[in-house]
């Protein structure tokens, strides 16, 4: 009698996929406030409103002059810079390191400037989970908060994160979609009969040759279907065989550093993208809600490229985001220019940035040593 009502039910049940399906979003009722009004297609990014912006603009402290010295690079310095690269060189012979002459030592520097911009955006969503309790935070408890009224809880200053919350008094039970408030949808594999051919015997109950009776299905010609157990039907995916969904409105924050970079020109001989990677001499820091660009460094292309970086990201940020914080910098970054001679033949190499990184592209003792660079 039970097997016969099993039966039954999987044959009112529907056959489905197996992967959650999103409700269609009229089936959803719309809540209070415009910023909530549902979105075909996904979430909703909404921008702050002009009044928190206005207090987020308000300025206080001056920028920061530090104190600093320009590094000196002497021979032995140099000297010790270039065998620490070539050890690390498995195809570079440190006899010419060794035995090089240096000539002239010519020091360079150049400045970087960075602008560090932290700002948070939010968007809203609808979701859902399996309904599995009696509390529901809905709107009879009164109108969901608009978003940015959401306080929450900011990571450290310029630290990357992404964080979601329930809405408060965004919360709707709602049969599910999916199984129709079944609980349990048709196995797509038995199509609801909960046995399927015995692939042994291809359901012939004995094996052609022997004409005995097939061990595997016990001479039935069917076995029992391995995907829902023999039950005809699955639980519902989406609900978990809860029957009902809790739909309510996510909030998704991120906080993200953007980052504008620029390096001063220099007439050396040296890719300048190896300067994004060492270190430098701090020689200028402003760091506030919003900063104000540099107007009087003394060499023009920092001013200008801070004039540059503040309005790209205003532009960039002003309309989507909200700004928490700027940081912008001024590093002094040294670069000597080694001159020297080995085996009669002259050559440079490059030692840059306060760790002493070599770059040396004609060094005289190299290898093939078929070592592979990873």
């Amino acid at each position: 009698m039970s097997r016969m009502k099993t039966t039954s039910l999987s044959w009112e049940l529907q056959s489905q996929t197996e992967s959650p399906l999103a409700p269609p979003a009229d089936t959803l009722e719309q809540l209070a406030g415009d910023e909530w009004a549902l979105q075909e297609g996904g979430g909703k990014n909404m921008p702050p409103p002009a009044d928190l912006l206005r207090r987020t603009s308000e300025r206080g402290g001056r920028p920061l002059l530090l104190e600093y010295r320009i590094p000196t690079m002497t021979e032995d310095m140099a000297r010790n810079a270039l065998l620490g690269f070539v050890h690390s060189k498995c195809c570079y012979g440190n006899k010419a390191a060794g035995e090089l002459v240096i000539q002239d030592l010519r020091q360079v520097t150049v400045y970087r400037y960075r602008l560090e911009t932290f700002h948070e955006s939010r968007l809203s969503e609808w979701t859902f989970q399996p309904f599995t309790n009696n509390l529901v935070d809905g709107p009879q408890n009164g109108a969901p908060p608009r978003l940015w009224d959401i306080q929450v809880q900011a990571p450290p200053m310029f630290q990357d994160d992404v964080k979601k919350f329930r809405v408060p008094h965004s919360s709707l039970v709602k049969e599910c979609h999916k199984c129709q408030g079944r609980g349990r949808y048709k196995c797509s594999v038995c199509h609801g009969a909960g046995r399927m051919r015995c692939v042994t015997c291809s359901g012939a109950r004995h094996r052609t040759k022997q004409q005995k009776r097939c061990q595997m299905c016990s001479g039935t010609g069917r076995k029992r279907c391995s995907t829902c157990s023999g039950r005809g039907n699955k639980i519902c995916m989406t609900c978990q065989g809860e029957k009902k969904l809790l739909h309510f409105i996510q909030l998704i924050i991120t906080w993200k550093n953007k980052v504008f970079e620029f390096v001063s020109e220099h007439e050396l001989n040296f890719p300048g993208e190896l300067l994004r990677k060492v270190n430098g001499e701090n020689v200028f820091k402003d760091e506030n809600i919003l900063v104000y660009p540099i107007t009087d460094f003394p060499k023009p292309e920092i001013s200008l490229a801070s004039q540059r970086a503040i309005t790209e990201h205003s532009t960039t940020f002003a309309s989507t985001s909200r700004i928490l914080q700027q940081r912008q910098t001024i590093e002094l970054i040294p670069i000597t220019e080694v001159h020297y001679q080995y085996a009669g033949k002259k050559y440079a190499y490059y030692v840059y940035g306060l760790e002493n990184k070599v770059y040396a592209l004609d060094y005289p003792e190299r290898y093939c040593c078929g070592c592979t660079i990873i």
